[in-house]
């Protein structure tokens, strides 16, 4: 047992963690978990290359972080998750350089119906497909990372306990068919988080990669931004009966702590797939971990994405 739990911080998880020569990739890098994820990383000795849709607002945060940790290796990329175009360009320019840790942060939740550039519901676009793009296109410079330094990639994708009220409808994804609900939207796009990592696990387990899921709990960020009074009710109704789908608030580095922690921790190498939470092992709702629905997505996603 390590002793962390719901209050830990990212500076607790990475107490005495030496990350030299490692590199690490944070999408929405630029405000709340992704920000303080990178912060934590950088402040470890990794090299960080923050992603993010605002290229200047990458910068801001790269400088900010250097205020208080003058060490830091920082670069950044604009990272657009909500257009195809965009992540393969990003990808491109990255070339060949060797991403040791791939941190799936970013993300959209509870938004009013849009579409992305790709023409895709604007949560499963962006939570899932942007982030299955992402990870797909740089699965050559995970393994080279783990070819250059004998430890195994790891590709940590931020989920929510919210996937426990809805799985991924594999025939209507996009809401083409069904009327839009905002909260079946998010609920399904983390799902599919949960499903991408279930196949990552089951298609490159032993290939130098290793993928897991991340609970962060409830922390106010802007992610929460398009919420109403109405909204946080109808969150309340929809955790009954539902033990962790909503927890007491956290800060900002106790909610990073969990993604950090998978991203690192070594008592983690045995649990490649894990669904985690307050910096330990959870359990995934069953629609979230079936590997027949996860390999189905993964089909589904690479056609959608061309």
């Amino acid at each position: 047992m390590n002793g962390f739990g719901a209050e830990t911080t990212t500076n607790d998880v990475l107490a005495g963690v030496d990350l030299s020569g490692r590199t690490a990739l944070v999408t929405g890098a630029t405000s709340g978990l992704g920000s303080e994820t990178s912060r934590a990383l950088a402040a470890a000795g990794a090299t960080v290359v923050l992603a993010a849709r605002d290229g200047e607002a990458a910068l801001t945060v790269a400088d900010r972080i250097r205020e208080g940790i003058p060490h830091a290796v920082l670069s950044s990329i604009s990272l657009d998750l909500a257009d195809l175009s965009s992540i393969r360009t990003a990808v491109e320019g990255l070339g060949a350089q060797p991403i040791d840790l791939l941190i799936n942060n970013a993300g959209v939740m509870y938004t009013p119906f849009a579409q992305t550039v790709d023409g895709f519901e604007l949560h499963f676009g962006t939570n899932h497909l942007g982030h299955f793009l992402l990870t797909t296109e740089l699965l050559s410079n995970l393994r080279r990372a783990a070819e250059r330094s004998g430890a195994v990639s790891r590709v940590v994708t931020v989920s929510s306990d919210a996937h426990r009220a809805h799985a991924v409808d594999l025939v209507d994804p996009n809401f083409v068919e069904r009327p839009y609900d905002k909260f079946v939207a998010y609920a399904q796009s983390k799902s599919a988080n949960a499903l991408m990592t279930t196949e990552l696990r089951n298609r490159y387990e032993g290939s130098g990669i290793a993928a897991f899921s991340v609970h962060p709990g409830v922390c106010a960020t802007g992610l929460s931004r398009h919420m109403s009074r109405e909204d946080f009710a109808e969150m309340k109704r929809m955790s009954a009966g539902k033990p962790g789908l909503l927890t007491n608030l956290k800060s900002i580095p106790a909610a990073a702590a969990t993604a950090v922690w998978a991203a690192t921790a070594r008592e983690l190498v045995s649990a490649n797939g894990a669904y985690l939470a307050d910096c330990g092992i959870d359990r995934a709702a069953d629609h979230a971990a079936d590997p027949v629905a996860a390999a189905a997505l993964w089909e589904l996603s690479e056609q959608l994405i061309g």
